[in-house]
């Protein structure tokens, strides 16, 4: 389809919603102009869950800033892990998804109230790495902890271990004799997995192999498994946290909105006209917004900032990802013309990154978690639903028309709109926790308002 036609019948679906839908914040389309992604946040992990079933990609994004030398991982996986079933990503597939995913800030343009088109659209809108082998003397010492080495290999700029331990003293202090610095209180936090019979995938950079890289930063690591605990390992990452963090989670499945069962789950507040002066610093309204929302929710849940199938979006603050780009993100069920690509080089099927099937959907949930070790003192665990209801955390901005109005209509047009806008000062305060008199000031709103505007004490429930 041309550029010209693309651009057509999404005017001609603009306008059927702006016809038919019952109020401006329900008539999706607009302009979009600004999204809040991860880059709001100096610290946000973003990881990527693709899941059909028992089977599960899971691909971490890397956002350490330091010496290569000093980075390491521990994460618990379900089942000992063989090369086969890890990857380098590109982080370029994060950011899609982040892009893609992200709240969205979008504006209207009040039309000329003295036009003859006016009245029927107002009514209208009314009506409707390989490690070196340990001495024999060391592999002792080794054994003496506990901890065994099921697994060891290199994929692309990282030496990949997957361990086994009987106790979590002995494997934190095998890590330790080994290299890897752990936070105080690591020991704590690995034995609940130990009990539960996890195994641990550890991994550092490949100093060597990370020079022949053409990428300057770390690329993000995937790994595939069959196991039917639906969870993603939050706490040990807390043990070296200064405060709360900040947790974008990106997860696919072909049926419908994944959900999240040990913690409550709110929708991050949307579909709310604020004032148009925020399109200058949406990024501020939006950090503002999430931090009184997470204080007023009580910190331990996480918000839903997008729910939406991946063949469409409305507006859009990315294009939807390609099927290329969507196998990138771990999403296996797709109808994949290269029949090779999930066999190994010896020719038999790849254990974890699975054959294609005959499904061709695919349905993004983005939550957004806020957590400390106070806040979550449990792991995330997450269910599949066949829930393909839609949502999208969006703001809009609703400009107020410019040009010279000579009309009766132009009189029940501007009393409307200093109530509009007065309306939209009160929600902004009420997101934001920002004065209301610097609103009305930056807003331009004047002193001569009616007394008695209704204050809107339950749009965190809307």
């Amino acid at each position: 389809m041309s550029a010209l036609l693309k651009f057509l019948s999404s005017f001609f679906l603009c306008f059927l919603a702006f016809i038919f839908c019952s109020s401006p914040a329900l008539a999706f389309c607009g302009f979009y102009v600004a999204k809040a992604d991860a880059k709001l946040y100096n610290q946000a992990s973003q990881v990527a869950i693709a899941r059909d079933g028992n089977r599960t990609v899971l691909t971490m994004a890397n956002d350490y800033q330091g010496d290569l030398k000093d980075f390491a991982i521990v994460i618990p996986v379900p089942t000992v892990l063989k090369k086969d079933q890890v990857r380098v990503g590109d982080p370029k597939i994060m950011q899609r998804l982040d892009a893609f995913s992200a709240p969205r800030l979008v504006e209207y343009y009040d039309s000329d109230p003295c036009a003859r088109l006016e009245e029927f659209s107002r009514d209208a809108m009314r009506s409707n790495s390989v490690l070196q082998s340990p001495s024999a003397a060391k592999a002792r010492r080794q054994e003496s902890l506990g901890v065994t080495i099921e697994e060891k290999f290199t994929v692309g700029e990282y030496d990949i271990l997957i361990l086994s331990a009987k106790e979590s003293n002995g494997l934190e202090t095998w890590l330790t004799q080994n290299g890897y610095r752990l936070p105080n209180g690591a020991s704590q936090l690995l034995q609940p997995y130990i009990r539960q019979g996890l195994k641990f995938f550890v991994a550092k950079v490949n100093l060597a192999e990370k020079a022949k890289s053409d990428s300057q930063n770390l690329r993000p690591l995937m790994m595939a498994f069959e196991s039917p605990k639906f969870m993603l390992p939050i706490r040990l990452g807390m043990t070296n946290a200064r405060g709360e963090q900040d947790l974008l989670v990106y997860l696919l499945s072909p049926k419908g909105q994944t959900e999240l069962v040990n913690y409550r789950t709110a929708k991050i507040p949307s579909d709310l006209e604020i004032p148009t002066y925020v399109k200058s610093n949406f990024g501020e309204f939006y950090k503002a917004m999430f931090n009184t929302s997470h204080l007023k929710e009580g910190k331990s849940l996480a918000f839903l900032e997008y729910a939406w199938d991946m063949s469409s979006c409305d507006p859009c603050a990315a294009d939807p990802l390609s099927p290329e780009e969507l196998r990138g993100a771990g999403v296996f069920w797709l109808d994949n013309p290269n029949k090779d690509a999930a066999l190994s080089n010896s020719g038999r099927r790849r254990p974890g990154f699975f054959p294609p099937t005959n499904n061709s959907n695919v349905f993004i949930t983005r939550l957004h978690v806020r957590y400390a070790r106070n806040t979550f003192p449990e792991d995330l665990s997450f269910k599949e639903t066949s829930n393909r209801q839609q949502f999208q955390g969006r703001y809009i901005l609703r400009f107020p028309f410019k040009g010279e109005m000579k009309c009766e209509a132009a009189k029940e047009y501007r009393k409307q709109l200093r109530d509009r806008q007065e309306k939209e000062a009160v929600i902004l305060a009420s997101l934001t926790n920002w004065n209301m008199q610097d609103i009305r000031r930056k807003a331009n709103i004047t002193q001569n308002q009616e007394k008695n505007v209704p204050f809107w004490r339950n749009i965190w429930r809307n």
